[in-house]
């Protein structure tokens, strides 16, 4: 057996315990059903590709961005990730610090616990679209203020407008706050669907809210079947 086939299948099952070991978190044995269609057949996927802005295009929009005042602090500014047609985003409030350094969501140990949550869905990093409210790490982690969302936000609505994703799902409280314009406690919002940009929104607890109250799981992975069965209505039905 060459070394490149032991690799390979060490890298298999390495991600198959990792989804293991998250739904034994639950107390569940079986996996959820996964994903139906989770990318969007190509050929729709170039229709009407002319009209609409690519991440690339926003990306170079946004440069090195100097329009707040997060930029003097930075270490790298944290675009976004994934699929660009992707069905599902995910939302969360801004980098952190280990995002910060490296220039990509979610990398942390919340990162890779939403990593397993994914696959617990059926999913993987790479079939999903995954970035901030912000782009750029506030210091010390404290909560943006309303400018910097208000200048921020734009770029999240043109990325939205450029994936066309049938769902998005915002991860924690500042992230449903600032795109639902709403301080009803995440406690109360997560589970029911909300729209936004006209997409349906389903709120729920950030992955590093997890990691400080594990009790939160179950609430999460109930969450993540309703997206699940979202999801696969729509793709049975296009």
């Amino acid at each position: 057996m060459s070394e490149q086939l032991i690799n390979e299948i060490r890298e298999t099952l390495a991600l198959a315990r990792s989804q293991f070991e998250y739904l034994s978190d639950l107390g569940i044995e079986s996996q959820a059903t996964g994903l139906s269609g989770a990318n969007r057949d190509p050929e729709s996927a170039r229709i009407n590709a002319d009209s609409r802005e690519t991440l690339g295009v926003i990306r170079a929009d946004l440069g090195d961005c100097q329009r707040c005042g997060l930029a003097a602090s930075r270490t790298k500014l944290v675009y976004g990730v994934g699929n660009p047609n992707a069905r599902l985003v995910l939302v969360g409030e801004a980098p952190g610090r280990e995002e910060d350094l490296k220039g990509e969501p979610f990398v942390g140990e919340a990162g890779q616990l939403l990593d397993r949550i994914l696959l617990a869905m059926g999913m993987q990093r790479e079939e999903v679209y995954i970035c901030n409210v912000l782009k750029c790490r506030p210091p010390n982690n404290r909560d943006p203020d309303p400018e910097e969302v208000a200048t921020c936000e734009d770029f999240l609505i043109r990325q939205l407008a450029a994936i066309r994703p049938h769902v998005i799902v915002g991860l924690g409280r500042f992230a449903v706050h600032s795109l639902l314009k709403t301080e009803v406690p995440i406690s109360r919002l997560r589970g029911e669907w909300q729209r936004y940009q006209d997409i349906p929104l389903m709120p729920t607890y950030h992955p590093a809210y997890l990691l400080r109250n594990p009790e939160g799981k179950r609430d999460v992975w109930e969450d993540m079947k309703e997206v699940l069965r979202l999801l696969n209505a729509e793709g049975h039905g296009s």
